[in-house]
């Protein structure tokens, strides 16, 4: 699978991915922009660590941000290089898995997102069923149920 990670085809995809995503610079001071310049130097290099196991990734940047209700949130932000080299596995990777996940999953899946999740729970209810749960695994499992009467 390493080699479909490190692939072409992959990389760039990969690549447009965390273009559009923008994002801070993490540790070493990488903006978005400066990749592709950084790649053409250095792919080479990164490739060949990746295949042999020796990449390591670099340290996360901690930052923290305001919640909108008050507080803080801890957020960590990995260099520009080692998002993309995430999203490569991550497309690779999902490919593999995303087949067996729940048909009613729609948390960090490709081609779902939280309006649809919202819009299959309004079915439910109008099909007669009386419960929807939204489970989030980083709050431990249950969030809320409704009951509607």
């Amino acid at each position: 699978m390493l080699e479909e990670i490190v692939s072409r085809e992959n990389m760039t995809k990969a690549f447009k991915r965390v273009k559009a995503n923008k994002g801070g610079a993490g540790i070493d001071g990488m903006q978005v922009e400066a990749l592709q310049g950084y790649l053409c130097e250095a792919w080479s290099f990164i490739k060949a660590e990746i295949l042999e196991g020796r990449y390591k990734p670099s340290c996360v940047k901690q930052v923290t941000i305001p919640k909108p209700n008050g507080g803080e949130r801890k957020l960590g932000i990995p260099t520009v290089v080692d998002r993309l080299i995430q999203q490569a596995i991550s497309q690779c990777v999902s490919q593999v898995y995303d087949k067996g996940f729940s048909d009613s999953s729609y948390g960090f899946r490709p081609g779902r997102n939280a309006h649809q999740a919202v819009r299959r729970a309004q079915e439910h209810l109008n099909e007669g069923n009386i419960y929807v749960i939204e489970l989030d695994l980083e709050k431990f499992f249950l969030i809320e149920s409704i009951t509607i009467n």
